[in-house]
């Protein structure tokens, strides 16, 4: 199967070009001034850096907007494969070489889904080069199924009900075949179904179709690699791939996040009605045991739906009563992607915080 699928056009005042850093070649966009304070912007899951090029158009004078194709996703090498194991470490890092590559000490940091797992991550690893960070539907701290409990204490010992064991094999398919006609179960159903809340559907369907296509397939990629488990549903996360990187087995300690200097000011921004990352998400296989759509589910006692949101509202408590602050603002009639659902009012809320740090 093909790796990956060509990059979508990019909207004007948007310039794309190939950067290499000590760790990785892939597609960047940028928009602004290049002398202006950087805000860089980490994309999601099936989807790319062009999911962002609207909010990087819309920072308001003295701003520089990057976005990168990260590692496994759209323009970057496909060569350069995601070590799971290291949880979102690649990315992180991947993260801070190409600000050393671009010159950079400190920026805004802003998050969607797969990418504010990574900004957990990011966080972690490099406070002091974050001025501020904005999630907008992170994935929770703790990863993406498999853990249960607002601690985020992992269902069974080797990761199961996570990881590329539980992700649909025919959605991984219709991408790598370059699938764009509707219909139940197309990558297009899906983006229009689950990425916004019906009817909405943006004015670039066509490139943002293109950009979930975009990322790359495969065994070492996305679905990735998984084991047999005798834990339901016979699963456990392989070693390779962002849906194994998002595994609670190797998602590491998110009590790290308490103690780091200095602490980066915090907006998070949900919808109302995600689907995706929420508590009983229909993209984590517990809830979809739990509703009768996977059968032999072992039970609610056993294995409960993972709470997404509430683990992520935990740790941020958790993070203020250790000296960090951090907002949270949820959009109503919103689901998945809030900076393209509820534009202005995003943009509302997230020029304010990085004007204010």
């Amino acid at each position: 199967m093909p790796e990956s699928n060509p990059n979508p056009p990019t909207l004007d005042g948007i310039t794309a070009r190939d950067v290499t850093t000590a760790r990785l070649t892939t597609r960047v966009l940028f928009a602004g001034d290049q002398s202006g304070i950087p805000v860089i912007f980490v994309h999601g899951n099936a989807s790319s850096a062009t999911f962002w090029e609207q909010a990087m158009l819309d920072l308001p004078d003295g701003y520089y907007a990057i976005a990168p194709d990260q590692r496994g996703y759209g323009g970057a090498d496909p060569t350069a494969k995601i070590d799971a194991t290291r949880g979102a470490g690649d990315l992180a890092d991947d993260l801070d070489a190409l600000m050393t590559t671009l010159d950079i000490d400190k920026a805004h940091v802003v998050g969607h889904s797969l990418g504010g797992s990574v900004l957990w991550r990011f966080m972690a690893d490099y406070p002091s080069r974050v001025r501020s960070v904005t999630m907008a539907a992170p994935g929770s701290p703790y990863g993406f199924g498999g853990s249960v409990g607002l601690d985020g204490k992992m269902a069974y010992p080797d990761g199961a009900g996570s990881g590329a064991g539980v992700v649909n094999v025919d959605f991984a398919r219709q991408m790598a075949e370059n699938v764009t006609e509707d219909g139940e179960g197309t990558p297009r159903f899906v983006m229009n179904a689950f990425y916004w809340k019906p009817p909405f559907k943006p004015e670039r369907e066509e490139a943002l179709l293109l950009s979930l296509l975009s990322e790359h397939v495969g065994g070492e990629a996305y679905p990735g690699d998984s084991v047999e488990s005798e834990n339901w549903p016979g699963a456990a996360p392989g070693k390779f791939g962002p849906a194994n990187a998002l595994s609670p087995l190797y998602v590491g300690d998110v009590s790290k996040l308490y103690s780091i200097n200095p602490k980066p000011p915090v907006l998070w921004i949900r919808g109302a009605d995600d689907q995706i990352v929420a508590d009983g998400s229909l993209f984590d296989i517990a809830q979809l045991g739990l509703i009768g759509a996977v059968p032999g589910y072992p039970g609610e006692d056993a294995f409960p739906p993972q709470p997404m949101v509430g683990q992520t509202r935990a740790v941020l408590k958790e993070y203020a009563e250790n000296g960090g602050t951090y907002e949270e603002v949820v959009f109503e009639e919103c689901g998945h992607t809030p900076y393209i659902e509820k534009r202005d009012d995003f943009n509302e809320h997230f020029h304010k915080h990085i004007e204010a740090n």
